[in-house]
Protein backbone atom coordinates (compact mmCIF):
# COMPACT_ATOMS: atom_id res chain seq x y z
CA UNK A 1 0.00 0.00 0.00
CA UNK A 2 0.99 3.61 -0.48
CA UNK A 3 2.21 5.98 2.19
CA UNK A 4 -0.36 7.70 4.40
CA UNK A 5 1.01 10.89 2.86
CA UNK A 6 -0.84 9.83 -0.29
CA UNK A 7 -4.09 9.50 1.68
CA UNK A 8 -3.97 12.67 3.78
CA UNK A 9 -3.51 15.73 1.59
CA UNK A 10 -4.17 19.44 2.10
CA UNK A 11 -5.68 21.61 -0.61
CA UNK A 12 -8.55 23.78 -1.78
CA UNK A 13 -12.16 22.57 -1.77
CA UNK A 14 -14.73 21.70 -2.75
CA UNK A 15 -13.71 18.31 -4.21
CA UNK A 16 -10.57 16.23 -3.99
CA UNK A 17 -11.25 14.57 -7.34
CA UNK A 18 -12.67 17.61 -9.13
CA UNK A 19 -10.48 20.44 -7.79
CA UNK A 20 -7.49 19.22 -5.77
CA UNK A 21 -6.54 16.43 -8.19
CA UNK A 22 -7.24 18.62 -11.22
CA UNK A 23 -4.99 21.35 -9.82
CA UNK A 24 -2.26 18.76 -9.24
CA UNK A 25 -2.74 17.37 -12.76
CA UNK A 26 -2.41 20.78 -14.37
CA UNK A 27 0.63 21.61 -12.25
CA UNK A 28 2.21 18.29 -13.20
CA UNK A 29 1.60 19.02 -16.89
CA UNK A 30 3.27 22.43 -16.56
CA UNK A 31 6.22 21.01 -14.63
CA UNK A 32 6.72 18.18 -17.12
CA UNK A 33 6.43 20.15 -20.36
CA UNK A 34 6.98 23.74 -19.34
CA UNK A 35 5.01 26.53 -20.98
CA UNK A 36 3.37 24.94 -24.02
CA UNK A 37 0.28 27.08 -24.63
CA UNK A 38 -2.36 27.09 -25.92
CA UNK A 39 -4.10 24.35 -23.95
CA UNK A 40 -7.18 22.47 -25.06
CA UNK A 41 -8.69 20.69 -22.05
CA UNK A 42 -11.52 18.15 -22.26
CA UNK A 43 -13.37 17.04 -19.14
CA UNK A 44 -15.15 13.70 -19.43
CA UNK A 45 -17.85 11.87 -17.47
CA UNK A 46 -18.36 13.07 -13.92
CA UNK A 47 -15.82 15.87 -14.39
CA UNK A 48 -18.01 17.23 -17.18
CA UNK A 49 -21.38 16.64 -15.52
CA UNK A 50 -20.52 18.15 -12.12
CA UNK A 51 -17.42 20.15 -13.04
CA UNK A 52 -18.98 23.59 -12.89
CA UNK A 53 -20.59 22.98 -9.51
CA UNK A 54 -17.32 21.55 -8.22
CA UNK A 55 -15.32 24.49 -9.68
CA UNK A 56 -13.29 22.17 -11.95
CA UNK A 57 -13.30 24.63 -14.84
CA UNK A 58 -12.24 27.43 -12.51
CA UNK A 59 -9.26 25.50 -11.14
CA UNK A 60 -8.13 24.53 -14.67
CA UNK A 61 -8.19 28.15 -15.85
CA UNK A 62 -6.43 29.38 -12.70
CA UNK A 63 -3.63 26.81 -13.06
CA UNK A 64 -3.02 26.73 -16.81
CA UNK A 65 -3.92 30.36 -17.49
CA UNK A 66 -7.30 31.77 -18.41
CA UNK A 67 -6.10 33.41 -21.64
CA UNK A 68 -4.26 30.27 -22.80
CA UNK A 69 -6.90 27.62 -22.10
CA UNK A 70 -10.03 26.36 -23.81
CA UNK A 71 -12.24 23.90 -21.91
CA UNK A 72 -14.61 21.37 -23.46
CA UNK A 73 -17.18 19.25 -21.63
CA UNK A 74 -17.97 15.71 -22.82
CA UNK A 75 -20.43 13.35 -21.13
CA UNK A 76 -18.69 10.42 -22.83
CA UNK A 77 -17.59 7.91 -20.20
CA UNK A 78 -13.91 7.03 -20.73
CA UNK A 79 -11.97 4.27 -18.95
CA UNK A 80 -12.54 6.12 -15.69
CA UNK A 81 -15.49 8.37 -14.75
CA UNK A 82 -13.12 11.22 -13.84
CA UNK A 83 -11.07 11.69 -17.01
CA UNK A 84 -9.30 14.83 -18.20
CA UNK A 85 -7.33 15.19 -21.43
CA UNK A 86 -4.88 18.06 -21.92
CA UNK A 87 -3.67 18.86 -25.43
CA UNK A 88 -1.10 21.62 -25.84
CA UNK A 89 1.02 22.91 -28.70
CA UNK A 90 3.40 19.93 -28.73
CA UNK A 91 2.11 17.43 -26.17
CA UNK A 92 -0.97 15.47 -25.10
CA UNK A 93 -1.79 13.44 -21.99
CA UNK A 94 -4.93 11.84 -20.56
CA UNK A 95 -5.32 11.64 -16.79
CA UNK A 96 -7.67 9.79 -14.44
CA UNK A 97 -8.61 11.46 -11.15
CA UNK A 98 -8.96 8.40 -8.94
CA UNK A 99 -10.13 9.92 -5.65
CA UNK A 100 -8.64 11.73 -2.68
CA UNK A 101 -6.64 14.10 -4.87
CA UNK A 102 -4.67 11.27 -6.50
CA UNK A 103 -4.32 10.74 -10.24
CA UNK A 104 -2.88 8.35 -12.79
CA UNK A 105 -1.76 8.88 -16.38
CA UNK A 106 -3.24 6.80 -19.16
CA UNK A 107 -0.69 4.43 -20.66
CA UNK A 108 2.03 5.27 -18.12
CA UNK A 109 3.20 3.61 -14.90
CA UNK A 110 2.20 5.09 -11.57
CA UNK A 111 4.07 8.22 -10.56
CA UNK A 112 3.75 7.22 -6.89
CA UNK A 113 7.00 5.81 -5.55
CA UNK A 114 5.99 5.46 -1.92
CA UNK A 115 4.61 1.90 -1.73
CA UNK A 116 5.76 1.41 1.82
CA UNK A 117 3.30 -1.17 3.19
CA UNK A 118 3.93 -4.74 1.98
CA UNK A 119 0.62 -5.74 3.55
CA UNK A 120 -2.44 -4.97 1.41
CA UNK A 121 -5.31 -6.13 3.61
CA UNK A 122 -6.40 -5.72 7.20
CA UNK A 123 -6.11 -9.50 7.69
CA UNK A 124 -2.43 -9.32 6.74
CA UNK A 125 -1.87 -6.27 8.96
CA UNK A 126 -3.55 -7.93 11.94
CA UNK A 127 -1.46 -11.07 11.43
CA UNK A 128 1.77 -9.04 11.23
CA UNK A 129 0.87 -7.23 14.46
CA UNK A 130 0.09 -10.52 16.19
CA UNK A 131 3.35 -12.11 15.00
CA UNK A 132 5.41 -9.12 16.17
CA UNK A 133 3.43 -8.33 19.33
CA UNK A 134 2.66 -4.75 18.31
CA UNK A 135 -0.34 -2.47 18.09
CA UNK A 136 -1.61 -0.70 14.97
CA UNK A 137 0.22 2.55 15.62
CA UNK A 138 3.50 0.71 16.20
CA UNK A 139 2.89 -1.05 12.90
CA UNK A 140 2.52 2.30 11.10
CA UNK A 141 5.70 3.61 12.69
CA UNK A 142 7.55 0.45 11.70
CA UNK A 143 6.51 0.80 8.06
CA UNK A 144 6.75 4.60 7.91
CA UNK A 145 9.42 5.86 10.33
CA UNK A 146 8.99 9.57 11.01
CA UNK A 147 5.37 9.72 9.81
CA UNK A 148 4.30 11.14 13.18
CA UNK A 149 5.41 14.69 12.34
CA UNK A 150 3.62 14.66 9.00
CA UNK A 151 0.42 13.46 10.65
CA UNK A 152 0.83 16.02 13.40
CA UNK A 153 0.82 18.71 10.70
CA UNK A 154 -2.32 17.17 9.15
CA UNK A 155 -4.01 17.21 12.55
CA UNK A 156 -3.20 20.89 13.04
CA UNK A 157 -4.58 21.74 9.59
CA UNK A 158 -7.78 19.83 10.38
CA UNK A 159 -8.21 21.82 13.57
CA UNK A 160 -7.57 25.12 11.78
CA UNK A 161 -10.30 24.24 9.29
CA UNK A 162 -12.79 23.49 12.07
CA UNK A 163 -11.97 26.78 13.79
CA UNK A 164 -12.21 28.74 10.55
CA UNK A 165 -15.60 27.27 9.75
CA UNK A 166 -17.07 27.47 13.23
CA UNK A 167 -16.55 31.23 13.33
CA UNK A 168 -18.12 32.19 10.00
CA UNK A 169 -21.58 33.26 8.91
CA UNK A 170 -23.04 34.12 5.52
CA UNK A 171 -24.06 32.29 2.36
CA UNK A 172 -22.10 29.50 0.69
CA UNK A 173 -21.13 30.21 -2.94
CA UNK A 174 -23.26 28.91 -5.79
CA UNK A 175 -26.86 28.81 -6.91
CA UNK A 176 -28.15 26.87 -3.89
CA UNK A 177 -27.63 29.94 -1.68
CA UNK A 178 -27.29 27.81 1.46
CA UNK A 179 -26.58 29.72 4.68
CA UNK A 180 -23.73 28.58 6.88
CA UNK A 181 -25.06 26.98 10.07
CA UNK A 182 -22.00 25.60 11.92
CA UNK A 183 -21.68 28.67 14.15
CA UNK A 184 -25.36 28.55 15.12
CA UNK A 185 -25.18 24.82 15.83
CA UNK A 186 -22.17 25.42 18.08
CA UNK A 187 -24.03 28.11 20.01
CA UNK A 188 -26.94 25.75 20.46
CA UNK A 189 -24.55 23.13 21.78
CA UNK A 190 -23.08 25.55 24.32
CA UNK A 191 -26.58 26.34 25.63
CA UNK A 192 -27.75 22.72 25.76
CA UNK A 193 -28.06 21.11 29.19
CA UNK A 194 -28.62 17.51 28.18
CA UNK A 195 -25.08 16.04 27.98
CA UNK A 196 -25.90 13.55 25.16
CA UNK A 197 -27.55 16.21 22.99
CA UNK A 198 -24.73 18.64 23.81
CA UNK A 199 -22.10 16.14 22.65
CA UNK A 200 -23.96 15.31 19.44
CA UNK A 201 -24.52 18.97 18.59
CA UNK A 202 -20.85 19.76 19.23
CA UNK A 203 -19.64 16.99 16.93
CA UNK A 204 -22.20 17.95 14.27
CA UNK A 205 -21.17 21.61 14.45
CA UNK A 206 -17.50 20.69 13.96
CA UNK A 207 -18.35 18.45 10.99
CA UNK A 208 -20.46 21.21 9.42
CA UNK A 209 -17.65 23.73 10.00
CA UNK A 210 -15.20 21.65 7.95
CA UNK A 211 -17.71 20.86 5.24
CA UNK A 212 -18.83 24.47 4.88
CA UNK A 213 -15.21 25.54 4.54
CA UNK A 214 -14.79 22.89 1.86
CA UNK A 215 -17.92 24.00 -0.01
CA UNK A 216 -16.62 27.56 -0.06
CA UNK A 217 -13.26 26.56 -1.53
CA UNK A 218 -11.32 26.84 1.72
CA UNK A 219 -8.22 24.86 2.70
CA UNK A 220 -9.20 21.40 3.89
CA UNK A 221 -7.77 17.91 4.30
CA UNK A 222 -8.65 14.76 2.41
CA UNK A 223 -9.92 12.21 4.93
CA UNK A 224 -10.12 10.33 2.67
CA UNK A 225 -11.69 12.90 0.30
CA UNK A 226 -12.72 16.53 0.51
CA UNK A 227 -16.40 15.64 0.14
CA UNK A 228 -16.05 13.70 3.39
CA UNK A 229 -13.57 16.07 5.02
CA UNK A 230 -15.74 16.85 8.06
CA UNK A 231 -16.10 13.39 9.58
CA UNK A 232 -12.68 12.53 11.01
CA UNK A 233 -11.65 16.13 11.93
CA UNK A 234 -14.87 16.70 13.90
CA UNK A 235 -14.25 13.56 15.96
CA UNK A 236 -10.61 14.41 16.65
CA UNK A 237 -11.42 18.05 17.43
CA UNK A 238 -14.08 16.95 19.92
CA UNK A 239 -11.63 14.66 21.68
CA UNK A 240 -8.95 17.36 21.87
CA UNK A 241 -10.91 20.39 22.99
CA UNK A 242 -13.91 18.91 24.76
CA UNK A 243 -12.50 15.73 26.30
CA UNK A 244 -8.88 16.94 26.56
CA UNK A 245 -7.24 13.99 24.79
CA UNK A 246 -3.57 14.66 24.06
CA UNK A 247 -2.33 15.73 20.65
CA UNK A 248 0.01 12.74 20.63
CA UNK A 249 -2.84 10.29 21.15
CA UNK A 250 -4.89 11.92 18.42
CA UNK A 251 -1.98 11.83 15.99
CA UNK A 252 -1.79 8.10 16.67
CA UNK A 253 -5.55 7.87 16.07
CA UNK A 254 -5.07 9.64 12.74
CA UNK A 255 -2.52 6.99 11.76
CA UNK A 256 -4.77 4.11 12.83
CA UNK A 257 -7.78 5.54 11.01
CA UNK A 258 -5.60 6.11 7.98
CA UNK A 259 -4.69 2.42 7.83
CA UNK A 260 -8.33 1.48 7.30
CA UNK A 261 -8.76 4.20 4.70
CA UNK A 262 -5.65 2.94 2.94
CA UNK A 263 -6.96 -0.62 2.80
CA UNK A 264 -10.20 0.62 1.23
CA UNK A 265 -8.31 2.81 -1.24
CA UNK A 266 -6.12 -0.15 -2.22
CA UNK A 267 -8.81 -2.81 -2.55
CA UNK A 268 -11.92 -0.84 -3.53
CA UNK A 269 -12.19 2.91 -4.14
CA UNK A 270 -12.58 6.22 -2.33
CA UNK A 271 -14.00 7.97 -5.40
CA UNK A 272 -17.67 8.95 -5.36
CA UNK A 273 -17.75 8.92 -9.15
CA UNK A 274 -16.48 5.35 -9.15
CA UNK A 275 -18.21 3.81 -6.13
CA UNK A 276 -20.90 6.19 -4.90
CA UNK A 277 -20.83 8.09 -1.63
CA UNK A 278 -20.28 4.85 0.29
CA UNK A 279 -16.71 5.17 -0.97
CA UNK A 280 -16.33 8.66 0.50
CA UNK A 281 -18.59 9.00 3.54
CA UNK A 282 -18.53 5.27 4.25
CA UNK A 283 -14.73 5.26 4.27
CA UNK A 284 -14.56 8.43 6.37
CA UNK A 285 -16.98 6.88 8.86
CA UNK A 286 -14.82 3.75 9.07
CA UNK A 287 -11.66 5.79 9.57
CA UNK A 288 -13.34 7.82 12.32
CA UNK A 289 -14.74 4.69 14.00
CA UNK A 290 -11.24 3.19 14.06
CA UNK A 291 -9.76 6.43 15.44
CA UNK A 292 -12.41 6.61 18.18
CA UNK A 293 -11.77 2.97 19.09
CA UNK A 294 -8.03 3.65 19.31
CA UNK A 295 -8.62 6.57 21.69
CA UNK A 296 -10.97 4.34 23.72
CA UNK A 297 -8.13 1.75 23.91
CA UNK A 298 -9.96 -1.09 22.21
CA UNK A 299 -7.90 -4.08 21.00
CA UNK A 300 -7.18 -4.55 17.29
CA UNK A 301 -10.03 -6.97 16.56
CA UNK A 302 -12.56 -4.53 18.03
CA UNK A 303 -11.07 -1.58 16.15
CA UNK A 304 -11.53 -3.55 12.94
CA UNK A 305 -15.04 -4.49 14.05
CA UNK A 306 -15.91 -0.79 14.49
CA UNK A 307 -14.53 0.10 11.06
CA UNK A 308 -16.42 -2.82 9.51
CA UNK A 309 -19.72 -1.73 11.09
CA UNK A 310 -19.20 1.79 9.74
CA UNK A 311 -18.76 0.51 6.18
CA UNK A 312 -21.46 -2.14 6.37
CA UNK A 313 -24.14 0.35 7.28
CA UNK A 314 -23.15 2.81 4.57
CA UNK A 315 -23.25 0.19 1.81
CA UNK A 316 -25.13 1.39 -1.25
CA UNK A 317 -24.96 5.08 -0.31
CA UNK A 318 -25.30 7.04 -3.55
CA UNK A 319 -23.49 10.17 -4.66
CA UNK A 320 -26.13 12.59 -5.97
CA UNK A 321 -24.99 16.17 -5.29
CA UNK A 322 -27.71 18.68 -6.08
CA UNK A 323 -26.57 21.02 -8.84
CA UNK A 324 -23.11 19.45 -8.74
CA UNK A 325 -22.34 21.31 -5.49
CA UNK A 326 -20.72 19.57 -2.51
CA UNK A 327 -23.52 20.78 -0.25
CA UNK A 328 -26.76 18.78 -0.51
CA UNK A 329 -26.67 16.05 0.76
CA UNK A 330 -22.92 16.16 1.39
CA UNK A 331 -22.63 18.55 4.34
CA UNK A 332 -25.38 16.89 6.35
CA UNK A 333 -23.90 13.47 5.61
CA UNK A 334 -20.64 14.50 7.24
CA UNK A 335 -22.46 15.27 10.49
CA UNK A 336 -24.46 12.04 10.36
CA UNK A 337 -21.35 9.95 9.64
CA UNK A 338 -19.41 11.51 12.52
CA UNK A 339 -22.16 10.52 14.95
CA UNK A 340 -22.46 7.08 13.37
CA UNK A 341 -18.73 6.54 13.90
CA UNK A 342 -19.24 6.84 17.66
CA UNK A 343 -22.11 4.36 17.44
CA UNK A 344 -19.96 1.91 15.46
CA UNK A 345 -17.24 2.06 18.11
CA UNK A 346 -19.82 1.57 20.87
CA UNK A 347 -21.25 -1.49 19.10
CA UNK A 348 -17.79 -2.95 18.54
CA UNK A 349 -16.86 -2.44 22.17
CA UNK A 350 -19.91 -4.09 23.69
CA UNK A 351 -20.95 -6.61 21.02
CA UNK A 352 -17.29 -7.50 20.59
CA UNK A 353 -17.20 -8.70 24.20
CA UNK A 354 -20.11 -11.07 23.60
CA UNK A 355 -19.14 -12.75 20.32
CA UNK A 356 -16.63 -12.36 17.48
CA UNK A 357 -17.76 -10.48 14.40
CA UNK A 358 -18.76 -12.79 11.54
CA UNK A 359 -18.01 -10.18 8.85
CA UNK A 360 -14.37 -9.18 8.50
CA UNK A 361 -13.27 -5.71 7.49
CA UNK A 362 -11.74 -7.09 4.29
CA UNK A 363 -14.99 -8.85 3.39
CA UNK A 364 -17.03 -5.67 3.75
CA UNK A 365 -14.48 -3.75 1.64
CA UNK A 366 -14.93 -6.28 -1.17
CA UNK A 367 -18.69 -5.98 -0.76
CA UNK A 368 -18.41 -2.20 -1.05
CA UNK A 369 -16.39 -2.57 -4.25
CA UNK A 370 -19.01 -4.89 -5.73
CA UNK A 371 -21.87 -2.65 -4.60
CA UNK A 372 -20.21 0.43 -6.09
CA UNK A 373 -20.08 -1.22 -9.50
CA UNK A 374 -23.81 -1.97 -9.24
CA UNK A 375 -24.83 1.59 -8.34
CA UNK A 376 -26.41 3.24 -11.37
CA UNK A 377 -24.21 5.74 -13.18
CA UNK A 378 -26.66 8.60 -12.57
CA UNK A 379 -26.18 8.01 -8.82
CA UNK A 380 -22.37 8.23 -8.94
CA UNK A 381 -21.48 11.93 -8.84
CA UNK A 382 -23.17 12.91 -12.09
CA UNK A 383 -26.08 14.95 -10.66
CA UNK A 384 -28.36 13.13 -13.09
CA UNK A 385 -30.47 11.24 -10.54
CA UNK A 386 -31.43 10.85 -6.90
CA UNK A 387 -31.79 14.08 -4.97
CA UNK A 388 -30.08 15.92 -7.81
CA UNK A 389 -32.88 14.80 -10.10
CA UNK A 390 -35.61 15.79 -7.68
CA UNK A 391 -34.35 19.21 -6.58
CA UNK A 392 -34.07 21.68 -9.45
CA UNK A 393 -32.14 24.94 -9.10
Amino acid sequence: MESLKELYRVGPGPSSSHTLAIKRICQYYLERFGKDAPYDVTLYGSLALTGKGHMTDKIVLETLGENDTNIRFSTVWDEHPNTIKIVSAHHELTFFSVGGGAFTIKGEPSIVDRYVYPENSMTQIEQYCADHNMNLYQYVETREPGIHEYLRGILKTMFKTVEAGIDKEGILPGKLQLPRVAKTLYRQALDERDPKIKKDLMITAFAYACSEENASGGIVTTAPTLGSCGVLPSVLYYFRYIEGVSEKKLTEALAVGGLYGNVIKTNATISGAEGGCQAEIGTACAMAAAAISWVRKLPIHQISYAAEIAIEHNLGLTCDPVGGYVMIPCIERNGVAALRAFDASLFADHLGRIRPNRVSFDQVVQTMKYTGKKIARELRETSLGGLAGEIKI
